[in-house]
């Protein structure tokens, strides 16, 4: 037991270490604490760095988003995109990407760089092009994942990526017992993911969980 509480220990300070690792500018600051003020969850640290490196990795030059928030996963990958690429970004509360906008300008982005679409990204996914996007980044109402991940692979070139932040649900997703729908609904997402022919999937343990996978 004393073994297993050490090793535990030291996964957790590494996991912490890991999503402070890279540090966050003032303009990432204040967007988060616009988001803490409207009760908003945002990507951790972590995540962001993720994002940014996913990013970069595929070299995006079209990039849609679905939870726009206050910006700061929005400020995460526009740094990891291209200089002249551009970020579509949905929410269905335009006051909260009043803020993302206010922040993509402190951090020095054209207002060029980034689409803002109000609305249920249910309602606004099926109207964008079809293989029109390097990288699709999914962090609005969980419920929906399953069907965000339909609209990604429509939405993808071949070799672009589909990211889902929150997959562990705090825990909940691989605790006992019955669970809510939502985490119902992120089990199947998992499954889907994992079992499908089309998709090289990974399960990132930062933040609150980000599940990734590259379009075949």
């Amino acid at each position: 037991m004393g073994q297993e509480s050490v090793i535990t220990g030291n996964r957790q300070t590494s996991w912490a270490f890991a999503d402070a690792y890279v540090a966050e500018d003032d303009t990432l600051l204040w967007a988060r604490e616009r988001a803490r003020e409207a009760g908003l969850r945002t990507v951790s640290p972590g995540a962001g760095a993720a994002l940014r490196l996913l990013a970069a990795s595929v070299d995006a030059k079209a990039v849609a988003e679905i939870g726009t928030g206050t910006g700061v996963s929005g400020i995460h990958l526009l740094h990891g995109m291209r200089p002249d690429g551009v970020l579509t970004t949905v929410d269905t509360e335009p006051e909260h990407q009043q803020f993302a906008r206010q922040a993509f300008r402190a951090a020095g982005f054209a207002t060029n760089r980034a689409r803002f679409i109000p609305g249920r990204a249910l309602d606004v996914l099926p109207r964008l092009a079809d293989a029109g996007y390097d990288l699709v980044f999914c962090d609005g109402d969980r419920l929906e994942y399953p069907e965000y991940l339909a609209e990604s692979l429509r939405l993808l070139r071949p070799g672009g990526l589909v990211a889902f932040e929150g997959v562990f649900a705090h825990g909940r997703t691989v605790g006992p017992g019955p669970q809510p729908t939502e985490v119902l609904r992120l089990r199947e997402l998992l499954r889907t993911v994992r079992e499908s022919p089309d998709l090289v999937s990974s399960l990132l343990p930062v933040g609150d969980g980000l599940l990734c996978a590259v379009k075949r």
